[in-house]
Order: C-alpha cells, then sequence, then structure tokens
C-alpha cells in the first residue's frame, strides 16, 4: 500500500491542464504562422499563377484544401499532443516500490520529451500535406507540383521550428519540477550544438533556400518576374527572413543564455557568502547537467561549511581552519604561550543540590562567559574538562602579546562572572615557552598545549580562590605583558605551589584586591572540588608528560 507521500508524488508528475493549455496555444499559433508563410510564398513570391490558368480551378482546390486540412490538422494535432503528453496512471496502492521507481521514470520521460514530441505532433501532418498537395497538383502540372510541395515544406519546417521552441517555453516549468526531484545525469534530449545549429538551419538557412527557388524559378520562368516583380518578391522574402529567423534566433538563444545567466547569478550569491541558493534545473541538456552540477557543488558545500562549524566549534575556529588546509600533523613545537585556567566554585555542592538539567543549565550559562572573555582577547578554548576550562593565547594563531591579552582576558572574564552573579571562579594565569601540537595518533588527535605553563596556571587556580577577586597571575605572565597591562597588576605574595619545588611570585588586578573578597577561603588547603582536582590533575600530567 502506497503511503500518502507516493500519492503526492504521483499527482506532482502529471503536466498541469494550465501548461497544457498553453502548449496547445502555441501549437496553434505556430500552425497559424506557417500557413501564413505557405500563403504568402505561393500567393506572392513563387510563379504558381503562372503554371496554371485561372480555368482548371487549381488554385481554388488549392486554397480550399489547404484552409481545410490546416483546421482538420490542427485539431487532430492539438488533442494527439495532449495525449502524448499526459503522465500513464500511477501503480496500485499496494504496488512495490520498484513499481513507482519505474511510473516516476516513464513519467520524467513523457514531461522532459514533451516538447520534442509535440514538435513530432506538428510535423507529421506537414509531411503528409508535402505529399497530399504535390500529389493533388501532379495532374495540372510537374512544375506546380514541385512548387507547392516546397512551399508547403517551407510552411511546415517554420512551424515546427517555432512550435518546439514556442511549447519548450510553455513547459519549462513543468520540466524543472520534475527535474528538481530527478535531476539528469546524461543527455536525454538534442544538446547545445544541435540546438544551436538547428535554429541557424531554420532561421537562416530556410529564407536562403526560399531565395535560391527563386532564383531557379526565374530561370525556369524567365518571363514572369519583371524588376518590380522581383524586387517585390526580395522585400517579401526578406521580411519572411527577418520575422522567422528573429523569432527563431531569440528562442534559441533565450532557451541557451537562460540557464547559463540563472547559473551566474547563483554563483555571485555563492561567492558573497550565501550557500542556501538552488537553480531550477530547467533542461534536460547539457545545460541541465550544468544546473544540477551546480547544485550538488552548493550541497557539498553547505555540507563543507557545516562540517567545519561543527569542527570550529570542539576543537576551535582557528585549528580547525589549519587542518582543513592541511597544515597539521602529529607532533608539535616550541611556542611562547600564555594559558588561562578557570575553574568553577563549588560545583560538587551544586550537583548534590541541584537537579541535573539544572547543573547543565548553570555549566552552560558559565562556560559562555568564558568563551566570551577569552575569545574576545584573541584567545582559543583548549578544552572544557567538568566544571573547568583551558585558553591558550599564541597558539594555534600568533597575537603580538599573549601574556598581555590573556591577563586581559582574566580580569575581563572575573567582571562578566561579577555580573552573572551566581557563580564564582578561580582564575588563574601563567606564561611561558610550551609544546604546541598534536598529540595521539594519526586515527585520533587533538591540538593541544604541553608544557609548564599549563601546570602553574592549572595549580594558580586553587591560589586564585583564596585571593580578593579570584583573579592570580604567575610573575613570568605579569613581566611578559606590555607595561599597560603590568600596570593595572599588584604583586600580592609568594607560594610554593602544590607538586612544585619553588615558591611562584603571583599577582591579581589591583582592583579587585580592595573591592572583592576570597571566592573560597578554604579551597586550598581543603574542600578542593574533585571534578576541578581531576581536571588541574590531567593539566598537571600533561605539563609533566
Amino acid at each position: 500500500m502506497n503511503t500518502p507521500a507516493q500519492d503526492a508524488d504521483a499527482s506532482s508528475q502529471d503536466v498541469r491542464w494550465f501548461s497544457k493549455a498553453t502548449a496547445g496555444a502555441f501549437v496553434v499559433v505556430s500552425n497559424v504562422v506557417g500557413a501564413a508563410i505557405v500563403l504568402t510564398l505561393a500567393g506572392w513570391v513563387l510563379p504558381t499563377r503562372a503554371l496554371v490558368t485561372d480555368e482548371s480551378g487549381a488554385i481554388s482546390r488549392n486554397v480550399g484544401l489547404f484552409g481545410a486540412y490546416l483546421l482538420v490538422a490542427v485539431v487532430v494535432g492539438v488533442a494527439w499532443g495532449l495525449a502524448w503528453v499526459r503522465v500513464p496512471p500511477p501503480p496500485d496502492r499496494d504496488a512495490d516500490d520498484e513499481a513507482w521507481r519505474l511510473h516516476r521514470r516513464r513519467a520524467r520521460a513523457v514531461v522532459v520529451g514533451a516538447p520534442f514530441r509535440l514538435a513530432v505532433v506538428q510535423a507529421v501532418p506537414w509531411c503528409v500535406a508535402v505529399v497530399l498537395f504535390a500529389g493533388m497538383n501532379a495532374a495540372y502540372s510537374p512544375r506546380l507540383a514541385l512548387v507547392v510541395a516546397c512551399v508547403v515544406a517551407l510552411g511546415g519546417l517554420a512551424t515546427v521550428a517555432v512550435a518546439y521552441r514556442l511549447t519548450e517555453i510553455a513547459l519549462r516549468r513543468e520540466v524543472s519540477r520534475v527535474l528538481s526531484q530527478d535531476p539528469p545525469n546524461g543527455l536525454t534530449l538534442p544538446g547545445v550544438a544541435v540546438r544551436s545549429v538547428g535554429g541557424w538551419v531554420l532561421g537562416t538557412g530556410v529564407p536562403v533556400v526560399g531565395v535560391a527557388l527563386i532564383a531557379a524559378t526565374s530561370l525556369i520562368v524567365p518571363d514572369y518576374y519583371t524588376v518590380t516583380r522581383l524586387g517585390t518578391v526580395v522585400l517579401v522574402l526578406a521580411a519572411i527572413a527577418l520575422a522567422v529567423g528573429f523569432l527563431l534566433t531569440a528562442l534559441t538563444a533565450n532557451s541557451i543564455a537562460g540557464p547559463v545567466v540563472a547559473v551566474r547569478r547563483a554563483l555571485g550569491r555563492v561567492e558573497s557568502g550565501e550557500l542556501d541558493v538552488t537553480v531550477p534545473v530547467t533542461d534536460a541538456t547539457e545545460l541541465g547537467l550544468l544546473q544540477a552540477g551546480f547544485n550538488t557543488m552548493v550541497t557539498g558545500l553547505r555540507d563543507r561549511d557545516r562540517i567545519r562549524a561543527l569542527f570550529g566549534r570542539h576543537v576551535g575556529e582557528d585549528v580547525a581552519q589549519a587542518a582543513m588546509e592541511g597544515d597539521l600533523e602529529l607532533g608539535g613545537e616550541v611556542r611562547e604561550v600564555a594559558v588561562l585556567f578557570v575553574d568553577l566554585v563549588g560545583s560538587t555542592r551544586m550537583a548534590l543540590d541541584r537537579p541535573p538539567h539544572e547543573v547543565v543549565d548553570v555549566l552552560n550559562t558559565f562556560f559562555a562567559r568564558v568563551v566570551d572573555a577569552v575569545e574576545a582577547h584573541h584567545g582559543w578554548i583548549n578544552k572544557f574538562e567538568g566544571d573547568a576550562a583551558l585558553a591558550v593565547f599564541g597558539t594555534p594563531s600568533a597575537v603580538a602579546d599573549p601574556a598581555g591579552c590573556a591577563l586581559a582576558a582574566a580580569r575581563d572574564l572575573a567582571a562578566r562572572l561579577d555580573a552573572l552573579g551566581t557563580v564564582s571562579a578561580g582564575i588563574g594565569v601563567s606564561a611561558g615557552p610550551a609544546v604546541a601540537g598534536n598529540i595521539g595518533d594519526a586515527r585520533r588527535y587533538e591540538y593541544t598545549v604541553i608544557g609548564d605553563p599549563v601546570n602553574e596556571a592549572a595549580r594558580l587556580t586553587d591560589l586564585a580562590k583564596t585571593v580578593p577577586g579570584c583573579v592570580a597571575a604567575s610573575g613570568a605572565a605579569v613581566s611578559r605583558a606590555d607595561a599597560g597591562e603590568r600596570a593595572r597588576w599588584e604583586v600580592v605574595g609568594r607560594q610554593c605551589l602544590r607538586g612544585r619545588h619553588e615558591e611562584t611570585e603571583y599577582s591579581a588586578p589591583a582592583d579587585r584586591l580592595a573591592s572583592h573578597d576570597p571566592c573560597d577561603p578554604v579551597a586550598a588547603t581543603d574542600g578542593t572540588d574533585e571534578a576541578g582536582e581531576a581536571a588541574r590533575g590531567s593539566g598537571g600530567m600533561a605539563a609533566q608528560a
């Protein structure tokens, strides 16, 4: 049993009645154009009156039969054409997927080939007319039969050419609809080269053939063309050639240039950064392949951009960009960096007292402030570790003053957390040489920083919780910063950090020492958060590796 989506798909495959009516109207118009060409050539250009007398009744019979035949041919042609472009009925509701795929292929072939089918429908009656009128006029004069056959053939060529181009325009939306569901993967209609040559043959070649017929007729019937009549004939042929030639050339140019212009405009939007662009596939030739190829390319660009965005959220935009450019390999290099480590206070107690989803909301709000402050000062979030975060300045993108940027980010982050009011955190900053690079295996690795500044910043985070303002920076970090940033920091003291053998001089922002209290006075001696301790332990091990 088919699904509602299959029912909708089956109905969408058929040609809409509005498009069928438009195509039928264009068929009638093209036949009127062909009939006008025939009557003009027969009455004022070719010497039909010189080849048969009025007493024979040939002219009246030809005109009467032509009018009747044209009316019948148009009615039969329109009915036959509409029946030939009708999509086969969909399979039964209990049909399998293969039956539905076969139905879609057949429907696609009908819609895409509709202009060609309608052109064939118009060509058949005109071919019959050539034989019919040539045979009827052969009884009057062999030369008359030849002239009439040529006239009808020229009118038929013009009719078929104009009908093909006009029905192509009328059914363009229908073709676009089915090709958007099933893009072309090969040529199913005559290509651009055939279309261009055909436009020249019918728009220029046929009128030139008409001039050649005039020249040949003037040799066969030398007394028929006077100077005045020959001038009139040339003017009429020139007018027909200009009108029909321009119409066919304009329609051919539109069918070729339209898809190319649409792709070019879409490319301009892609160049400006818009990736949500789709070009309607309106052709089943090389132009359709171009349109479908553009859509495939943009889909690939959207996927690449989405992957890059996701990748950048996990590892940072700079690391993602370098990885996509193929600049990163296993190993590392010594870089002068600054490290900022921040650890949330009271996360263990918060996890016990609050539901998990509230804990997650608090952590996300906290980390959002961390990311804002770090990125505002040209830093890079290396990793989130439970309730802590490690930020690096000076790699992978070099900055002029990594220590100064890290110190400014620490002050900014502290102010942002103060404004938040719901959480507090210890912030430690250190600086110095470290190894930056990819650690792991070729199948799975991450870009990180290893060295003493990482270890020192993690330990300073514990100490920062006992310092008014909750921010502590090593003497190495402050001494490496520019003079303007150094002036904002005041030495607080010296202390041997846990796991180290020498005392570390540490400083704090001068404006926070007098106006803030410690965020956790006992953090350095007991009660250290387990999550933060695990984070610092991992940082310390990385630094010591």
